[in-house]
This record gives C-alpha cells, sequence and structure tokens, in this order.
C-alpha cells in the first residue's frame, strides 16, 4: 500500500485493497475520482485502484493582497410594520435558556453571579466616557441651535418627515392621518431642533434598583432626557438630580432581589430658576433662543465641531449601553433607564387592549436612545425639489449630518455610501432608459 503524507498539496495518489473506503467530503478533500488499473489476476489476485484527490484548500499565495470593494450605495434598514412587536436584539431562545439557567440555580439556592453595574455598583472605567458624553451633548446642542440659523430645514406637520433644503421635496411619501386628502404630499413648515435630534425622554429615578413606578406614582417623577438619565446613572453628579452611589452590591437570586440595601427616600430637589439650572443645557427646549446666529467664517468651523461631537456622542452611548441596561418598549418609542421597566400603563400602540396599557419591555438599540431621523441627501440647497420617479436615485442620511456637511464639515466615511455620493442622478427623461 502506497501512501502520500496530506500535508503536500496538489494531486494525491494512493494504492488501496478493494475494501471498501467512505471517501466523505470532508474537510478540503471534496473531490475524489477512482482511476480503476486492471491486473492479471495470475500475477495478483487482488485488485488495486488509484485515488486521486485534489485539494480544494490552498493556500493563497503570501504576496497576494485582498483588494478592498467599496460600497457605492447602501439601502436603510426597512422601516417596521406597527401592526407588529419590534425583533428582539438578542435571540428570544438566547432570552429563555438564561431564564432556565437562573431559575435552576434559584431552585438550587445559589446566587446569581452579578457584575458592575449590573450589582449596582459603578464601573470605574465608564464614569470619564459618561462625562464625555454630556460635554459632547452640550457642544452638540449649542452647534446645532447656530447652524439652524443658517441651513434651512423643514417638518411636515402631519408625520415625521424632515428635509434639509430651500424648499421642501415632492416626494409622496407622508403617512400622516390626513394623508388621503393630500395624495401622500407633505404637509410643510418650518422645522426646530427637535425635528433633527428627536427628544427621548425617561424618568429619573433616584434609586434604578429600588421600586418600581406604577400608574398611580408617575407623577412623583420627573422625564429628563434619557441619554442624560443614562449618564447619571454611569456616574455623572447633577445635583438637582441625585443618584444612589452603592458600596455594597446587591444580591439576587434568579430575578428576586434578596438584599437591596433597604429603601431609601428621595432627596427634595434643590429649587432652581429654569435658566440656571445645568439641565438647560442638556435640553433641546429653546436652544435656538439661547445662542445667536454664528458669523459667516465660523459656520465652517462649527459645522466640523458639530459633526464630531455628533460622533463622540454616538459612540459613548454605544460603550455605555454594553453594560448600563436600556430597556425599550417592544411596540412604541418608551424608553427607560434601569434594570427593569416601569409599570406606567400609558402604552397606546399595537393591542394595547390585551397589555392593559402596559410596555412590552426588552433589551433597546442604540437607534432606539439617539435616534438619527434620516432625511432625504440634497446635492444642492438651492436647486430644483425632490421628485417622486428618481428617488432611487436619492441617498439619505442622519439630518445632523446633512446639516453640518451643508455648512462645510467634512462626511464621515460610513455615511458616504448611504448618501450616495457616486452615483448621479439622470434627468427625469433619462431615468425611464435606465434598466
Amino acid at each position: 500500500m502506497l501512501l502520500v503524507s496530506p500535508a503536500c498539496r496538489g494531486v494525491y495518489l494512493q494504492t488501496i485493497d478493494p475494501n471498501p473506503i467512505d471517501f466523505s467530503a470532508r474537510g478540503s478533500y471534496a473531490s475524489c475520482f477512482q482511476i480503476p488499473r486492471s491486473i492479471p489476476k495470475r500475477e495478483c489476485s487482488m485488485r488495486l485502484r488509484t485515488i486521486v484527490c485534489f485539494n480544494q484548500n490552498l493556500t493563497e499565495h503570501t504576496s497576494f493582497k485582498k483588494r478592498h470593494v467599496s460600497t457605492q450605495n447602501v439601502d436603510l434598514p426597512p422601516i417596521l410594520p406597527k401592526n407588529k412587536k419590534k425583533p428582539y436584539p438578542v435571540p428570544f431562545q438566547q432570552i429563555q435558556e438564561e431564564a432556565r439557567k437562573d431559575k435552576k440555580l434559584a431552585q438550587m439556592g445559589i446566587e446569581k453571579q452579578l457584575e458592575p453595574p449590573k450589582n449596582g455598583l459603578l464601573v470605574p472605567n465608564l464614569v470619564p466616557v459618561a462625562y464625555q458624553v454630556i460635554d459632547n451633548w452640550k457642544l452638540l446642542i449649542k452647534g446645532l441651535a447656530q447652524l439652524l440659523h443658517v441651513v434651512p430645514v423643514f417638518a411636515c406637520s402631519e408625520c415625521g418627515a424632515v428635509h434639509v433644503a430651500n424648499a421642501g421635496h415632492n416626494i409622496r411619501d407622508c403617512n400622516g392621518p390626513t394623508n388621503s386628502q393630500r395624495r401622500g404630499s407633505h404637509s410643510w413648515v418650518k422645522g426646530t431642533i427637535n425635528d433633527v435630534l428627536i427628544p427621548v425622554e425617561s424618568y429619573h429615578m433616584h434609586d434604578p434598583f429600588g421600586r418600581r413606578i406604577k400608574h398611580e406614582t408617575r407623577f412623583d417623577y420627573e422625564r429628563i432626557p434619557v441619554l442624560v438619565e443614562l449618564c447619571i446613572q454611569a456616574g455623572v453628579e447633577i445635583p438637582e438630580y441625585p443618584c444612589r452611589r452603592r458600596t455594597q452590591p446587591i444580591r439576587m437570586m434568579g430575578k428576586r432581589v434578596i438584599d437591596r440595601g433597604g429603601y431609601l427616600r428621595e432627596p427634595d430637589k434643590p429649587q432652581t430658576s429654569s435658566l440656571s439650572s445645568p439641565l438647560a443645557e442638556l435640553d433641546t427646549l429653546g436652544a435656538c433662543e439661547r445662542h445667536p446666529p454664528p458669523t459667516p467664517e465660523d459656520i465652517p468651523k462649527i459645522a466640523q465641531e458639530t459633526m464630531d461631537a455628533y460622533e463622540k456622542v454616538r459612540l459613548g452611548v454605544t460603550k455605555l449601553m454594553r453594560k448600563f441596561t436600556v430597556k425599550a418598549c417592544g411596540y412604541c418609542s418608551e424608553v427607560h433607564v434601569g434594570p427593569w421597566g416601569h409599570s406606567v400603563k400609558l402604552c397606546g400602540e399595537f393591542k394595547h387592549q390585551w397589555r392593559d396599557g402596559k410596555h412590552g419591555w426588552q433589551d433597546a438599540l442604540v437607534d432606539e436612545v439617539f435616534p438619527p431621523n434620516y432625511v432625504w441627501h440634497v446635492r444642492d440647497l438651492k436647486g430644483n425639489p425632490l421628485t417622486g420617479n428618481l428617488r432611487r436615485f436619492y441617498g439619505k442620511a442622519p439630518a445632523l449630518v446633512e446639516i453640518c456637511m451643508h455648512s462645510g464639515a467634512r462626511v464621515p466615511q460610513r455615511y458616504k455610501a448611504m448618501m450616495r455620493l457616486d452615483i448621479i442622478v439622470p434627468d427625469s427623461q433619462e431615468a425611464d432608459m435606465v434598466a
């Protein structure tokens, strides 16, 4: 019997006995050819066969380099229907498996092992990240408020559509309550900063691991921007919105908390004026009135600073959400920062009667905490309005990126493909000849 080492590459020759051998397509030897070789029976009582195997897993040449292929256009994620629940960020089978493990440990009387911040303690490495998010959030609000004095922004009064140009577009994609009367056309009005940075608020809790917010006690808690609440729980100190800092971790057995260090009464909020409150700089309400228009020579600098602040805020929120628990309703836009969602019955979306108005809590995504609010990309603010028959050639971008780009800022690389900057928009007659 002649055997050849598998380390050799190329063609393999092997002579074997006539016993049946199973050559399955495993590994890299997928193709096997049997070439019979006739031998006179008088010379050998055994018939031999030659097996030729071609190795398909040939290593690449060391000098060969893969050429990076950059995408020319990227479609945005599809809009989820409102008559269905949002998909889980984590597969539901994985959630069930983790719940079974926790239940099994609880039945055995073993405590659940928790790491910061799941056990109520701060993560020292994330405290500077939270302060950076707050500082860049202030810079983002200030820069956007100044740019809105220069760049025209329109918003639809019937739906949440926003357009950055000297006039609204003519694409009939309005889904407002009276869109059938307008045949899908938008009802454009002057846009505000809340149309660009969609306000997402949540209840501020002095102790996230304390008592849940009930429907009857919802007015005892103040609502602040969810991004600010996330940073407060991550370690940012704001005297007007204190947060309990534990020195001993909480203990849990399954879903039950067996030691939380007792309940503490929430301290009284100090009386301050709305203008001197630090939350005034962290809220978008009235930001355009607080910040005057910039000078023409400062517009490109402010635009670039605002673009950089937007990217830093999004990156910081992503880092914080990897550790801190943020819940979002699977049916509406309600968001809550904490290990458990609240019990306020204000959900009015799909089949809310079956849930008695309670929210269907699940893990939140970054886009639910910091929504991008995509808008149609316009090459020239003073050009002709966008038309519906050419919409497949138009790109999209977050509204803030579109505003900063027209103000002189550099577009980040990850937005160029979705903006379709390399695609030439044809005329209406030329579009009919495109395959």
